[in-house]
């Protein structure tokens, strides 16, 4: 990180609203390039165990060699009261990808922060123009889609909706910068790019596990070995969380009408179950187990 990048971060106020897997993501990453934070989410439980997360993340960060050398951490802040993002320079809205949730947490977010607050949802799937008219200033959303996990991968996805202003964009191109992150910018559409692709693509190998065709680990080494997938599309997805996916992918078919995004029975199941994935244990693959093997 060079200086003006270190002074750009230590004006950065961030509110992350949503202490899931994504929230602190973002968290650990922002507190890693010296940004403080302040975590959101709706009581002590979670933000004991975001806690807990954060720091093992920024462990993980440090050992990957993907923080700056020499630079002091920003503060790490948590909150079950939403009004606390009120004094932040951005907020990053980071709940489940249920419509109903993102609505209310954007629109409740927008009626606290002052006109020309950056407001950046780390949407998967829901389109940007649909959110602008849940919130106050359509001119000061932003997508912007992290990935998983966002403090190892530079490279974000970038979403402007037709509402999206010209400071909006240079405002959310300051704080990656900040962060170190390189942007691709893409126009507005359900899934945008990276979901639009991936996640059908996830649903696809799962039904193929589902007709018995071949087992996940064989599923994701063909991936892998054939096309160059560096995890695999079912190790992808239990890093994604099953849940989440699902979520996602009904946001796509309903928006879409594409088959291939109706959800297939066995990740349907493996939800009913709690399986969802590295976050409960179990998915395609036992992460309970002193070998990681795949559920057959």
């Amino acid at each position: 990180m060079t200086d003006t990048q270190y002074e750009q971060a230590a004006q950065h106020r961030l509110a992350v609203v949503g202490a899931g897997v994504m929230g602190t993501n973002i968290t650990a990453l922002a507190a890693g390039h010296g940004v403080d934070v302040t975590l959101v989410d709706v009581d002590e439980e979670i933000l004991t165990a975001a806690r807990r997360t954060v720091r093992q993340k920024l462990q993980h960060a440090q050992l990957m060699g993907a923080l700056p050398a020499g630079r002091p951490r920003g503060t790490v802040t948590t909150t079950a009261a939403l009004a606390d993002v009120a004094d932040a320079t951005t907020v990053i809205e980071a709940v489940v990808e249920v419509a109903e949730v993102k609505r209310k947490v954007l629109a409740e977010c927008s009626a606290l922060v002052a006109p020309g607050t950056l407001l950046i949802s780390n949407t998967s799937c829901v389109p940007v123009d649909e959110m602008a008219g849940w919130v106050v200033r359509g001119e000061d959303l932003v997508g912007v889609h992290f990935m998983n996990p966002c403090y190892l991968i530079e490279m974000v996805e970038v979403i402007r909706g037709s509402a999206t202003g010209d400071a909006t964009m240079d405002a959310v191109g300051g704080l990656l910068d900040a962060l170190e992150r390189q942007a691709l910018v893409v126009n507005d559409a359900p899934g945008f790019v990276i979901n639009r692709l991936l996640h059908p693509l996830i649903n696809r190998a799962a039904m193929l596990v589902q007709e018995g065709v071949a087992d996940a680990e064989t599923v994701d080494g063909l991936l892998e070995g054939c096309l160059g997938h560096s995890t695999g599309p079912l190790r992808t997805a239990d890093l994604i969380g099953i849940d989440n996916l699902v979520d996602s992918l009904r946001v796509l078919h309903e928006r879409t009408g594409d088959p291939e995004c109706a959800p297939c029975e066995l990740m349907l199941r493996k939800v009913r179950d709690g399986h969802n994935g590295r976050k409960t244990g179990r998915g395609f693959y036992d992460y309970e187990s002193a070998t990681e093997r795949p559920i057959r």
